[in-house]
Formats: C-alpha cells, structure tokens, sequence
C-alpha cells in the first residue's frame, strides 16, 4: 500500500459530477476536497460510484450507475465492454471520442509541458472497427481472452470487434482448441499478428517450451497460420516482420501514419532513430541522398536490414540505442525522424538532438505526457513546434498518437 493511502469500506458509495476525460480513459469528478477518477464514465454526467481506493489527493471510483447521461453516450458494440480491459471509450460516439482526445492532448501539452498547442490540430482517423491486425491473448484455466479492467484476470471473450476479421477467426479456432487435451496447459500468453492472409504467432519468453507440434497443429487448424515472418505491405513498400519485431497496429491508417510523418520532406541527409523494420526508413531512402537508420533491438534490426537491401535503397543500418548512437554522432543530418517507445525521448536524447540541431524534427508519440515533457524542452532550446497531428491508431481506446513537426528557428539563450 502507498502512502497516504487507505482502504475505504466496500459500502462507501457517493454521487459526482463528471467534469472531463483524463489520459488514461477515466472521467474526472470532486468528492470531498479530492479528485475522483472513475472510468466509463463522460463529462457533464452525474454518476454514482463506489471508491476503490482513497489517496491524499485522488480517489479511484467503479461506476455503479448513470443518474444523468451525456447525450453523446451510446450503447457499446461490444458486450465484454467495461469487463475486459481493452477498450475505454465504447460508450461514447466516435465524433466525440476524438473530440475529447484533441482536448487531452492540448491539455496535456500545457499542463505538463508548459506549451500553447497550435491553433489548429489535424485529426486523422479511419474505420473505428475491426482495425487491429496485432492482438496478444492471454489464457487461464482453458479460456481464451483479454486482460479484464483492472485486474489480471483473464476475461474471456469468443470476438472482439476492434480486431480484425482474420485475428477473429483465429481466436475462434484457439478458444475451440484450448479444451482439447493437446493444448499446452502451461500457456499463457499468445500474440497473433496478421496482414489478413497469414496469421503469425508467437508466445512470450516463459512460454517458449511450446513445442513445434503446437505450432503444427495451430497450421492445421488456422488458415495461414505460421511462426515464420510475415510480408507485411504498407505505403508502397513491403516489410518482412518477424515474431519479435513491432510493427503497427492500426492496419487502415499505416500508409497515413508515413505520409503525415515523413510528406513531401526531401534533402541530402535523414536519422531515423527507433526505426524498427524500416517503416519510415525506406520512404525517407527515397527522398533523401543518405539515411542513416538506428534500431537496438535485433530481431527488428535484422528486418530492417532485409528490407533495405531488398528495396535496394542504400540505407545505413546502426545496431545501437539511440542515446548511444547520438553520443557518437558528430554530423548535423537535414531531418530526424524519432519514433520512441511510449517513455519518450528522455533527457538525454533531447540533450543530444539540442547539441545536433537538425533543422527538421518529427516525433511520432504513443503518449502525450512524455511528448508535452520532450517538446518542452526542445522549444527551450530553439525549436519551433510547426504543426501536431493527431492520428487516431487506437480508436474505442485511450490511447493517442501524436506526429509533432518541428524546425530549429533560434538558438537557445
């Protein structure tokens, strides 16, 4: 137990006033001085709901009913909603889903960065279903399901309607497997990932005991199914993405993701740093004279060499960290493009990229806190930030991607 925080009785129930939606998918309400964040719920809804934790400041609330509805709420498609942990904002239009995320990211970005956000936020969003082509399943006592909210229980469900057609069908050929003896009983994790003709799979380190007859009669059962990488096709290039290698999600928004990132930027030198298997480091290799790629994890680094040479585009790969390979970089490249993991870029590397001072400098982001903390500090030191589009990856979900272009207009005081 945390400080300051206490365990309030299971009968404590209180009524609030939803005022906005925060990162993370909860709605903001006061209760006795403090903020009370309960999920499933939208602003300017009165709710009652039972306190599951009390902090100094903050309490965690479950819905227990809707008193007064938003008039955007509706009913979810999906009727694991509020039970698995998946999805967040099922309950409210689309139009109003993004709506709110433009206002999370601007409020994000000045409470925690201290910046104005431009005037303008493009949002770019596509079909809000069926969009996922990668899913990790979790197993536990012979079902097959999602992490259910909140807990790390299995929640098992027979479709999800955020994935897509062909991961549908998979989980349904795993769920009637999974009562047959055959199946491992020690399983329990298992990600697919699709480009809707195979489907690849993949389980996590403690499960690597699977033996390849699992994998066989998967094969058999699953149309496609395979453990070798897949041939993905995006933006007018093909990846090869093996099992340990991130690719994104969203397969309706792929092409849009590269072409807000990367445009009609053109040049002599490019740094793609975070490049996985080259999604952005091909279409650059094709406007820039050089590019530079740097990619620290090696089964991504190892696609991204194949698609290189495959494309025959004259790519220098770095098997490196970024922070590692910056340290070393002495040449100021026309553009950089960085894609980092959800914690950001960081101190370091924004202290590098300061020292660099490429004129042109995308971020691709999955987290708008870490975004607000590094535009922070590279509007400190001289960056203008020019334009900030919002590409909506994760529909029915909390989750925002962000694409920040930015140019160096000063040095810093």
């Amino acid at each position: 137990m945390e400080p300051g925080q206490t365990n309030p009785p299971a009968s404590k129930e209180i009524e609030i006033a939803v005022e906005k939606l925060v990162y993370g998918g909860g709605g903001l309400g006061r209760w006795d001085g403090r903020v009370v964040l309960t999920p499933f719920t939208l602003p300017g809804e009165q709710v009652r709901v039972a306190l599951q934790q009390e902090k100094t400041d903050v309490a965690y609330g479950r819905l227990l009913s809707v008193l007064s509805p938003a008039p955007e709420r509706v009913l979810p498609r999906c009727p694991y909603f509020t039970h698995c942990g998946g999805c967040h904002y099922q309950h409210a239009s689309y139009e109003y889903e993004l709506a709110q995320k433009e206002a999370i990211l601007r409020e994000t970005l000045r409470r925690v960065g201290r910046i104005q956000p431009p005037g303008r936020i493009e949002i770019v969003a596509g079909p809000e279903w069926e969009y996922r082509n990668r899913v990790q399943l979790h197993l536990e006592r012979r079902r097959i399901g999602f992490m259910s909210a909140g807990s790390h229980d299995v929640c098992p469900v027979d479709r999800c309607p955020v994935s897509s057609p062909r991961l549908n069908a998979a989980l349904g050929e795993l769920s009637a497997m999974a009562h047959d003896r055959r199946f491992p009983p020690f399983l329990r994790s298992l990600e697919l990932f699709t480009n809707e003709t195979g489907v690849q799979l993949n389980v996590r380190s403690s499960d690597r005991g699977v033996a390849k007859p699992f994998f066989d009669w998967c094969a058999e059962r699953i149309p496609g199914a395979t453990t070798a990488p897949v041939e993905y096709t995006a933006a007018g290039e093909c990846f090869r993405v093996s099992r340990r290698s991130f690719f994104q999600v969203n397969r309706f928004l792929v092409e849009r993701l590269v072409e807000t990132a990367v445009g009609e930027a053109r040049g002599d030198t490019a740094l793609d740093l975070y490049a996985g298997v080259g999604l952005f480091t091909l279409p650059l290799a094709r406007r820039f004279g050089e590019v530079s790629a740097v990619e620290s994890e090696d089964s991504a680094a190892r696609d991204l060499e194949f698609n290189a040479a495959r494309a025959r585009l004259g790519v220098r790969i770095h098997r490196a960290a970024a922070e590692a390979y910056l340290d070393q970089a002495d040449d100021c490249p026309d553009l950089v493009l960085a894609d980092p993991p959800r914690a950001g870029l960081g101190r370091h590397t924004v202290a590098r990229l300061l020292a660099l001072r490429p004129r042109n400098l995308v971020i691709v982001s999955c987290d708008p806190a870490t975004l607000a903390r590094d535009l922070a500090a590279l509007v400190g030191g001289g960056y203008s930030l020019e334009q900030l589009t919002l590409i909506d990856l994760f529909p029915r979900t909390c989750h925002i991607e962000t694409v920040a272009e930015l140019e160096f207009v000063l040095s810093a005081a």
